[in-house]
């Protein structure tokens, strides 16, 4: 009986080191910005750890082995969604507007399962007293409502919406922000080419509320 209790005592230590190790591999990310994959890894890790536990007469490296394995597969799919625009948005998710230029998009609310009860819940969270409040109110791929309320001295279509727009993202355009903030391809393509850069240069592009342009070069010297 001592056996077993020192077995037991010996692997929930050594499970739990384990554990920890995975998961500061895993990266920095709070709870509410944990990607579907980071999810399913929590929970079959914790499984796997339950196993090892409660199972003191099996070997601890069939509890190993697949912890590492999915550890593997994490980090890879991190490196996959960091190179692939396309992949991220299929494996992540991508952010939803719900709200734009202070109109409630329906459809979208259908398509993400995101329904009125959902929308007023977050807003009051963010302290939002009314939907007619907001400017725009995007739905992050995490669950988490972004939302940017109106601006009463907003002296065009950018600076009154108060927030940053990101336009070029890994090298890509972003037709639908451009869109959003009533700005054409043409107008991007000339604002890149006045800094002596292609768009595929670009790593990230963004307009804040004043209208600046905020350019990052792909792998730029420090």
């Amino acid at each position: 009986m001592e056996i077993e209790l020192g077995k037991i005592i010996f692997r929930t230590v050594f499970t739990y080191l384990i554990i920890v190790v995975i998961f500061r591999l895993m990266g920095k990310r709070e709870i509410g910005e944990l990607s579907l994959l980071d999810i399913v890894v929590f929970i079959m890790v914790g499984e796997m750890a339950v196993f090892a536990i409660e199972e003191p007469k099996s070997n601890i490296a069939q509890a190993i082995i697949p912890m590492t394995i999915l550890l593997l597969i994490q980090r890879f799919t991190a490196w996959a969604s960091l190179k692939n625009q396309r992949f991220r948005g299929w494996f992540e998710g991508k952010p939803s507007v719900i709200i734009s230029k202070g109109k409630i998009d329906e459809h979208e609310m259908r398509k993400q399962r995101y329904n009125f009860n959902d929308l007023m819940q977050q807003l009051r969270e963010n302290g939002t007293k009314s939907i007619q409040d907001v400017e725009f109110a995007i739905l992050e791929a995490s669950g988490k409502l972004s939302i940017f309320e109106k601006s009463v001295n907003g002296s065009d279509g950018i600076s009154s919406e108060g927030y940053v727009v990101p336009v070029i993202v890994d090298g890509k355009i972003q037709y639908g922000a451009l869109e959003k903030i009533d700005k054409s391809e043409d107008w991007l393509m000339g604002e890149v080419k006045k800094r002596d850069l292609t768009v595929e240069q670009v790593s990230f592009c963004s307009i804040d509320k004043d209208g600046q342009i905020f350019v990052d070069i792909k792998n730029e010297k420090k």
